[in-house]
């Protein structure tokens, strides 16, 4: 499979835009260009069965987030706070930068 390259990054705040999760919105908690997934907080919850691991603990059902394919996912401008498409320009001092494609503002984040 090919490696994808993704705008989006940790702690970016997106919006889910297909599936069963359609609206919610949530931050990144991590982000796997291998294989084009995200997992977002709160979003695409599954349950997991787990044994117990020791004599005296009990198995128990544990409720984590599962990734979900970028394509659903659509960035929040924090300037504009709308969704929207997402364009990368190079500055004069040759930094990368991401940048809201309706307000013209950029999207990285303020050291």
């Amino acid at each position: 499979m090919r490696q994808g390259r993704t705008y989006l990054k940790k702690n970016d705040q997106v919006e889910v835009i297909a599936g069963k999760d359609k609206g919610r919105v949530g931050k990144i908690l991590k982000v796997m260009p291998d294989s084009n997934k995200a997992v977002v907080e709160r979003v695409n919850m599954i349950k997991r069965h787990t044994k117990p691991k020791e004599m005296n603990q009990q198995g128990q059902i544990v409720e984590k987030e599962s990734p979900i394919h970028i394509s659903n996912l659509q960035l929040i401008c924090p300037e504009c706070t709308k969704t929207g498409r997402i364009g990368r320009k190079i500055l004069e001092d040759g930094i990368k930068i991401r940048f809201c494609k309706s307000c013209g503002e950029s999207i990285e984040r303020k050291s």
